[in-house]
């Protein structure tokens, strides 16, 4: 589903390298986690593969489904199937959570040359999603973001998903800022959208989130690079142990 090879980057602003070797293989269907310290290049690499700006690729492919992504717009890899929910998903004023989603869905179905939906198709399947992931219909109604929890937040980032439905989904620190209940409604709504045409690339500092989304494979990231891949016992063993006999080996 996904293939990082050699990724390295660095700001575009100034001369700081933060990724520096970066190889990754999300196999199609399959849940894979990155834990590490802060400042070891996580976020970059969400950033990076969807496409923000202020990076420079300076060397390195990365490839959806075979297709290389890193020259796309970031609207053209969306609509090959990426998706990335934010740490701290930003507030849209004036916008209606509706009209947002409807606008997102037919646009990426329309750069696919599929039909786009009409009104009476959406709001039957927005209903439908937002009761599965429990999101109130008030929700639906109000502006993007505006006034609501960071658990409603991240929900609101799920029901996107669940509405987009991506091949690749990337899960920036989803779980920061939520309380238990909250994180567990999460990981419902991500566990819910589990199937083997989509992958998933959870982004995490913490074993709580893995213990309701539990991961096929697990990276542990240092200093821009992978230097640890295990099964779901090697977040067991940060979650004890910390970080520095990994740092230590690699």
């Amino acid at each position: 589903m996904l293939e990082i090879k050699n990724l390295h980057v660095k700001l575009e602003d100034e001369d700081k390298q933060i990724l520096k070797g970066v190889d990754l293989t999300v196999e199609s269907g399959k849940v894979h986690a990155i834990m590490g310290p802060n400042g070891s290049g996580k976020s970059t690499l969400s950033y990076v593969l969807s496409g923000k700006d202020g990076y420079e690729v300076t060397e390195g492919t990365a490839a959806l489904e075979g297709e290389e992504i890193l020259e796309m717009e970031a609207e053209e890899r969306a609509a090959a199937g990426l998706f990335l929910a934010f740490q701290y998903p930003v507030e849209i004023p004036g916008v209606g959570n509706m009209t947002f989603l409807r606008t997102a869905v037919n646009a990426q179905r329309k750069a696919r040359g599929e039909e786009e939906m009409t009104s009476a198709e959406f709001l039957k399947v927005i209903r439908a999603k937002a009761k599965d992931l429990k999101i109130d219909a008030d929700m639906l109604k109000r502006p993007v973001n505006v006034g609501f929890s960071g658990g409603e937040k991240k929900r609101n980032e799920i029901l996107q998903m669940a509405m987009l439905e991506p091949k690749m989904c990337i899960l920036d620190e989803t779980d920061s800022g939520l309380d238990v209940d909250a994180m567990k409604l999460v990981a419902d709504g991500v566990n819910a959208l589990r199937d083997a045409g989509r992958s998933f690339l959870v982004i995490t500092h913490y074993q709580r989130l893995l213990d309701h989304i539990k991961p096929d494979v697990v990276h542990i990231m240092a200093n821009g690079r992978i230097i640890k891949t295990g099964g779901p016992e090697l977040a067991l063993e940060v979650e004890t142990q910390g970080y520095a006999h990994l740092l230590e080996e690699a």
